[in-house]
């Protein structure tokens, strides 16, 4: 039986407006009120606008907010940058790091992805730092030393703090970028195979909370394989894109972990 309680987060992306947001948050709040999702951690992680939003409407749910990105600089001269010391003034208990649609579009490396996961803890901000292979290094046989090469940078930040946060605010997504937003999903042999190697790479590199910290499968989640996904021993939950925009297969998803 595992011990981690699952966490099931929503992506967002570059989506939403007031009135959708609206609706959906509504919806939110109608189905907890019909069902308890106490067994399961819920995160929604919308964009910076709508942050103010997610926290007057889910303040006092028991949903958490965060961000999709965060800064790995302080407050000062960064134009268009958003600082983690910004975001936990909003009340945010989660920022997510590295996600792939950052490395790629944006070009982000190891190394900054670990500065930005270095600023979070500085802050007392829960983190999802994200990692994963292209199609391309899947195919060369290239998987586990792409999510090494990840995993240690990411390491270096979480062993290298004075004031570590809580292993239970430690959270690492693998994302395999082939099976984002297009449909094709790890199996969950596959899923739970990458997420076994990420687990005993953080020990191998001296992170001491490895057993304890939450691995998140993200990768074209639905309800119709959320419980398969989630039922792998070293799978603690999903990080979700396009089914977080849908309420009744966010919660789907939600109850899925509980299930499992």
């Amino acid at each position: 039986m595992k011990v981690r309680k699952p966490l099931v987060a929503g992506n967002w992306k570059m989506n939403g407006d007031i009135v959708s947001n609206e609706h959906l948050f509504t919806a939110l709040r109608a189905a907890l009120e019909r069902a308890s999702l106490s067994q399961v951690e819920v995160v929604v992680c919308p964009p910076y606008p709508y942050l103010g939003q997610a926290a007057a409407w889910l303040g006092d749910t028991g949903i958490a907010w965060g961000a999709q990105d965060v800064s790995a600089l302080p407050n000062g001269a960064y134009t268009g940058d958003v600082s983690a010391a910004m975001l936990v003034d909003l009340g945010c208990q989660w920022s997510i790091a590295g996600h792939s649609e950052r490395r790629q579009l944006a070009g982000e490396t190891d190394d900054q992805v670990a500065a930005k996961v270095s600023m979070c803890i500085a802050h007392g901000l829960g983190v999802i730092a994200c990692i994963g292979e292209t199609l391309q290094e899947r195919e060369a046989g290239e998987t586990e030393a792409v999510l090494g090469r990840q995993v240690d940078a990411i390491a270096r930040a979480l062993t290298g703090s004075p004031n570590p946060l809580p292993a239970q605010r430690v959270v690492l997504a693998y994302e395999p970028v082939w099976a984002i937003g297009t449909g094709r999903t790890a199996s969950p042999e596959i899923a739970q195979a990458a997420h076994r190697f990420v687990r005993e790479r953080l020990a191998q590199r001296g992170y001491g909370h490895a057993d304890a910290t939450r691995i998140l499968y993200g990768g074209s989640v639905k309800p119709g394989n959320a419980v398969s996904l989630f039922a792998m021993p070293d799978v603690d939950g999903g990080l979700i894109g396009g089914a977080s925009l849908v309420a009744d297969d966010f919660l789907d998803i939600c109850r899925g972990a509980a299930v499992a």
